[in-house]
């Protein structure tokens, strides 16, 4: 599966921003999807993760209540919700999609698209 992903910008702390991510292919229900960022000077690290079929989802604690995940299989394309940003959200996100909804290793990336979270 090929991932795009899109909706990146710069926006004020406390706005929200949708993130999409379109796969490419008749497979894409058979992945579980996730959502890593990169902050400048800083790993790479967890954000969200669903399952194929959007049953389950897991959080990194720093987004919990905040970010929301999502997909619609139909249309072959995973989103992430992202309310209340904070100037620490800023950072280059990417979407990732393994066949093992608990994989630490992704097997699928997408290229990143940058969010801006400014003061």
């Amino acid at each position: 599966v090929q991932l795009q992903a899109s909706g990146g910008g710069l926006v004020q702390a406390g706005d929200s921003l949708r993130l999409s991510c379109a796969g490419s292919g008749r497979t894409f229900s058979s992945y579980a999807m996730g959502w890593f960022r990169q902050a400048p000077g800083k790993e790479r690290e967890f954000v969200a993760v669903i399952s194929q079929y959007g049953s389950s989802t897991r959080y990194a604690d720093s987004v919990k209540g905040r970010f929301t995940i999502s997909r619609v299989n139909a249309k072959n394309t995973m989103y992430l919700q992202m309310n209340s940003l904070k100037l620490e959200d800023t950072a280059v996100y990417y979407c990732a999609a393994d066949l093992n909804y608990s994989s630490d290793e992704y097997s699928h990336w997408g290229q990143g698209t940058l969010v801006t979270v400014s003061s």
